[in-house]
């Protein structure tokens, strides 16, 4: 299956064609195709807005029409708050990327220009609309967040891309550790008489426990406490 391409028809700044190829890379997009640009391609200011995102400037293709642009494209999608009196199907970001990933055929997404979005004949060019639910006190969206929302959607069903949070997190600490955390703490409290009355001795320890195993700690934090523990242990240094 290929990736979306993006569209950006009559774009006015270059930064901001910069921004959105910095967008597009983030979540491993890099087909970017531009109609008409305002000021031109290749322009200067887009490879300093673009943070790196070089690939995806080099790769860039330019068009006369938006209808030249999507020629190779079965499935066209245009992102726009209004219809604009053409009656379409309307589907959010994750919808429209669930019905991009069952379809045959490549597919693109159409971005109107920075001041007024869309025109009526670009979006009779798309099969269906994007939009968001957005304030409608004030609903402009630049164009690289406009981007950014479709690409993350797109982003979420790709394998190839990894969840860095995910991969850094440590695994839970062995019940062993937690066994000699526990036992630790209850030593310490023990001689301070945490545990008494005598009759309520077995509910504190079990809440105690239950305390202590709730947050999953990992290996790293359970040693981090137990050195609390053992500081808290020593004499005071004069």
């Amino acid at each position: 299956m290929s990736d979306p391409a993006i569209v950006l028809i009559r774009p006015q700044l270059g930064e901001n064609i910069g921004k959105a190829a910095r967008a597009m890379l983030n979540f491993g997009l890099t087909d970017l195709r531009l109609v008409e640009p305002r000021d031109g391609w290749p322009n200067p200011s887009a490879g300093p807005a673009a943070a790196g995102a070089d690939i995806v400037l080099e790769k860039a293709q330019v068009f006369g029409t938006t209808a030249e642009a999507v020629a190779d494209c079965a499935h066209v999608y245009a992102t726009t708050v209004r219809k604009r009196g053409v009656t379409k199907p309307v589907h959010t970001p994750e919808e429209a990327t669930r019905e991009m990933r069952d379809a045959k055929g490549r597919s693109a997404i159409l971005f109107g220009p920075e001041r007024s979005g869309l025109e009526t004949e670009d979006v009779a060019l798309a099969r269906a609309i994007i939009t968001v639910p957005i304030n409608p006190e004030f609903g402009s969206l630049n164009l690289a967040q406009a981007v950014i929302l479709c690409a993350y959607e797109w982003s979420k069903t790709d394998p190839t891309l990894v969840q860095p949070t995910l991969e850094e997190q440590l695994p839970p600490a062995p019940q062993e550790e937690l066994e000699g955390l526990i036992a630790h703490l209850e030593a310490m409290l023990e001689p301070k008489g945490y545990f008494l009355p005598a009759a309520r001795a077995d509910s504190t320890r079990r809440t105690l426990r239950g305390l202590l195993t709730k947050p999953r700690w990992n290996h790293l934090e359970v040693r981090t406490l137990r050195g609390v523990l053992s500081s808290l242990e020593r004499k005071a240094r004069t």
